[in-house]
């Protein structure tokens, strides 16, 4: 009761935001620009995800460090305040915010803990494909029950031998009559473990080139033939369950196929200008932290008869802080509000990501440095900021391959200048 009150409420809220925003766009003759002010629906989404952080996740959050449990009731009870499948179009059982709105509740969430924050999001990587390519009874099926009882999902694209080259991957799907048969191995597939559903990229074309030889599929997790592997006991972000998946003559329907045949690296791709501003938005909120955490400790802390905050070698640490946490919040809020436009947004979801990404290993690391011993020591919050900040740099496309898209596109623009 308390999760369908909550839900019908953000509903109805976003509804009324989006037909104001919609009446806004039709007297126009141009596209309304994003604001720097938020709205009220807006902030008390927001609000709603800061205090959750603040009073669930963070008091939790060393716990699941240390021992690698999965934060199941943590999920529960994001659940039921609307903060889990935030995404899912209202008419299958969600709130349908859009990539900027989530991007305010994933940062708040990350501010508590990156790893848990992890685990939930990753649902938004395995539904990105479905909701940009599945059939309405698809979409029925799938993000209904997500948005029916607190699910997991899981995006399955990445193996021991094709990780930025997803081309390379080798997972196979032969069709036979009305079904497929997948053979192959995933690996590093967060909530991997706790899965009800996946989304798996196979390769059903070996003579095409990459962008016709994968189709995307949706495979129920409890499919004979599926073996999940061990948690891996990961640097950082180890609340996050993180598994090997092998697939050994999987059945999967024809009915679970994910758009056409041969379309499965395009819908891949796609998802990822729905969710690096995502991450990238989970980076800022690490970031966000290790600056609080940093600047309350300078406060505290004394050397040579003041503050250490007193020290410009400290306050100029904070400033660069903030400079980057800044620029980065800007940078995730572009590239969601121009996917909310449904205007391309991949160049700059990338800048977001490798922006934030670094700006949360510079923000972690120069925390641990402000507090010096102690920053190197469990007892404080700092040095799990630091493990857990790497991984932003490496999944969902790595800071090169962020580098990769962005020159490709400067190099695309100057060649139309010439």
């Amino acid at each position: 009761m308390l999760r369908s009150h909550i839900v019908r409420s953000l509903c109805k809220s976003h509804r009324a935001f989006s037909s104001t925003a919609a009446a806004r766009s039709d007297s126009a003759t141009l596209t309304p620009g994003f604001g720097f002010q938020l709205t009220e629906d807006q902030l008390s989404i927001q609000e709603t995800a800061k205090q959750f952080a603040r009073d669930v996740v963070i008091p939790a959050a060393p716990h699941h460090d240390k021992t690698g449990e999965y934060p199941v009731d943590i999920i529960k009870q994001a659940w039921e305040l609307g903060l889990v499948n935030c995404h899912i179009p209202t008419e299958y059982g969600g709130i349908g915010l859009g990539v900027f709105d989530a991007s305010l509740v994933s940062e708040q969430l990350a501010y508590g803990c990156t790893g848990i924050q992890t685990a939930i999001e990753a649902n938004t990587l395995a539904e990105a494909p479905v909701i940009l390519a599945a059939s309405d009874a698809q979409k029925k099926k799938y993000l209904g029950r997500m948005a029916e009882e607190p699910l997991m999902a899981a995006y399955c694209v990445t193996e021991p031998g094709a990780g930025s080259d997803v081309a390379g991957a080798k997972t196979n799907a032969v069709k036979k009559g009305n079904k497929w048969i997948v053979n192959g191995q995933k690996m590093w597939i967060t909530n991997g473990g706790k899965a009800n559903w996946y989304f798996l990229l196979a390769k059903t074309d070996p003579s095409a080139n990459a962008g016709k030889a994968f189709t995307g599929f949706i495979v129920d997790a409890d499919s004979p033939g599926i073996t999940i592997g061990r948690k891996e006991w990961n640097m950082g972000q180890r609340a996050s369950d993180t598994r090997g998946i092998t697939f050994e003559d999987v059945e999967v329907p024809d009915e679970n196929r994910l758009g056409d045949v041969g379309q499965g690296f395009k819908i891949a791709m796609g998802a990822f200008d729905i969710t690096r501003p995502l991450v990238a938005s989970a980076a800022v909120g690490l970031a966000q932290r290790a600056m609080d955490e940093a600047s309350a400790y300078a406060l505290q802390r004394k050397t040579m008869g003041k503050h250490i905050i007193e020290h410009q070698a400290v306050s100029f640490m904070l400033a660069d802080m903030a400079i980057n946490i800044e620029a980065s919040r800007m940078m995730v809020w572009r590239a969601g509000w121009l996917r909310d436009q449904n205007k391309r947004n991949t160049y700059y979801a990338s800048i977001a990501k490798a922006l934030a990404s670094e700006t949360a290993n510079k923000c972690a690391s120069d925390a641990v440095q402000i507090f010096g011993g102690n920053g190197f020591n469990t007892e404080y919050p700092v040095e799990k900021l630091m493990r857990d900040a790497k991984i932003f740099t490496i999944y969902e496309g790595t800071s090169q391959i962020q580098r990769l898209i962005i020159s490709r596109a400067v190099a695309d623009a100057a060649k139309q200048n010439l």
